[in-house]
């Protein structure tokens, strides 16, 4: 490696499980410091900062991806925008068939833009998951978006025990 080690975290509360959990560990167990990327200052004011030394705007991540694609009309956000729409209108397809509430994208969205500019910066990324079996509606279960438009490998998902 080129570059230094860092864990990042994308706004959760600090809970006794899921990902607020494991970032906290991943990064105590590697001995290294973590980074918060956040959708608004609200959501940043949620977040666990235990040994965060840099926190990111959801914008600003955007910013570097449009700066970072090909063409306007072509950019890597607009990407992830319409796939990550095509995919909220599937699973709430699905949500309204079981009586469900609809899921929301900004959460979505944060997590695929920030993986994708994360690969560009740093060369690579390792994605860790609290499960080898993801939940259908969880934020996490979009983590396909970025494989199927080729921003991240398969290789890069990894399941936390």
């Amino acid at each position: 490696m080129t570059k230094p080690v860092i864990v990042v975290t994308q706004g959760d509360p600090l809970a006794e499980r899921g990902i607020s959990a494991i970032t906290r560990n991943v990064a105590s167990r590697l001995g290294v410091k973590r980074c918060l990327v956040y959708c608004n200052p609200k959501h940043a004011l949620d977040a666990d900062k235990h040994d965060v030394i840099y926190e990111i705007e959801y914008s600003q991540v955007v910013d570097f991806l449009r700066h970072h694609s090909t063409t306007n009309d072509n950019n890597l956000v607009n990407q992830l925008l319409e796939a990550v729409d095509r995919r909220i209108l599937e699973k709430n397809k699905r949500r309204k068939q079981l009586g469900l509430d609809p899921l929301e994208k900004d959460y979505a969205l944060l997590q695929e833009v920030t993986k994708a500019a994360l690969k560009i910066v740093c060369g690579g990324v390792t994605v860790a998951h609290t499960t080898d079996e993801i939940p259908e509606f969880s934020i996490t279960s979009f983590y396909q978006i970025g494989i199927d438009l080729g921003l991240i490998d398969e290789t890069d998902m990894v399941a936390f025990a």
